[in-house]
């Protein structure tokens, strides 16, 4: 098997960094100094140049949150995925570019964006409308928006420059919040947002699924497919920690209700027995995972006050308040009104 480095192809870019690299341009461009911003984030601008190196999730999400607040910007993501090169984003835009059709292309964004970026995976289904779900990898779902409104609108960009057509999702979900949809966003997008929403998804028309790829080219397409399998296998070795992606599992299914053991076994393509016997020897079972997992979820939501008690406890899997007050009891010896209350006169 070729590595990534011996691979004739090896000088495709990757864009694991890709957010903190245009945060560090605009920066830039509007004349503010970088280091202060990229110490708060825990980054240096040489590991951002390091071509190659994966940038820590978090430590974008810093940066990007930082920069809006220097620059008030309160659309920074949005204006960034609006305005940069898609082809910045290396070896996943070439894939899809050389893809026959939008549904393939669809197909090749799920399986090979982790390899080029670790903070998102694209999930597609199709039901009345063709679906794009993303979810969070390596970090937990914060509510700022900038990140992942970023990823939507790069995402919509990406399916009008491959079709060539000015495609409009019938309607973008959300889970963070906004009073409205901001004027220039939605005449961009060309659709209203969901916010609040229980998952972060991108719908569009169904006929979009035939659409053909403008600058299909199978030969070069094979060729893309397999230096991105062989960089798929050096980043697929076996985790010494089952847990994140046990977390990462959960995390869509907990609103619903779906956050069973089965079922996420299935997600992680195990067997409910595999999944309780790799557990067990990191020392756990799953039912201790999933409410230390609610645990610190809910220390994230209480923080947030524009969320109530009743749509936290929803976002966690619970039907009834009084069984989400109970449990918060137990982990953190008080109620949810009461750390809020505490949370607001410290």
């Amino acid at each position: 098997m070729r590595t990534p480095e011996t691979s004739p192809l090896h000088s495709v870019p990757k864009a694991t960094g890709i957010i903190a690299k245009l945060v560090c341009k605009r920066l830039r461009a509007a004349g503010q100094p970088l280091d202060p911003l990229l110490q708060e984030a825990g980054l240096s601008l040489e590991r951002i140049n390091e071509p190659g190196l994966a940038v820590e999730v978090g430590a974008q999400i810093k940066l990007l949150q930082a920069a809006a607040e220097l620059l008030s910007d309160e659309l920074l993501g949005f204006h960034l995925a609006r305005d940069f090169d898609l082809r910045e984003m290396g070896l996943l835009y070439y894939v899809l570019s050389s893809s026959s059709s939008f549904v393939d292309a669809v197909k090749s964004a799920q399986r090979y964006t982790r390899i080029v970026n670790e903070g998102i995976e694209i999930r597609n289904r199709v039901e009345q409308a063709a679906i794009i779900a993303l979810n969070y990898l390596n970090a937990k779902r914060d509510f700022n928006p900038h990140y992942i409104e970023f990823w939507l609108v790069a995402i919509v960009r990406m399916c009008r420059q491959l079709t060539d057509t000015r495609i409009a999702p019938l309607q973008l979900k959300v889970r963070h919040f906004r009073e409205i949809t901001p004027m220039e966003f939605r005449t961009f997008i060309g659709c209203d947002i969901a916010f609040r929403a229980d998952t972060d998804e991108i719908l569009l028309p169904s006929h979009v699924n035939s659409l053909p790829i403008v600058g299909a080219d199978q030969h070069l397409h094979q060729l893309l497919v397999q230096y991105a399998e062989d960089a798929l296998a050096e980043r697929a070795l076996p985790s010494p920690d089952l847990r994140p992606r046990v977390e990462r599992a959960i995390a869509p299914l907990l609103p619903h209700g779906y956050a069973k053991a089965s079922t996420v076994a299935r997600e992680l393509g195990l067997s409910r027995h595999t999944l309780a016997r790799s557990l067990a020897a990191s020392g756990m079972t799953f039912s201790d995972l999933l409410d230390q997992y609610r645990a610190s979820l809910a220390e994230a939501y209480i923080t947030h006050r524009d969320l109530s008690i009743a749509q936290i406890a929803w976002l966690l899997g619970y039907r009834e308040v009084s069984a989400f007050t109970h449990a918060f009891k137990r982990w953190f010896g008080i109620t949810p009104e009461q750390m809020r209350t505490a949370d607001h006169t410290a």
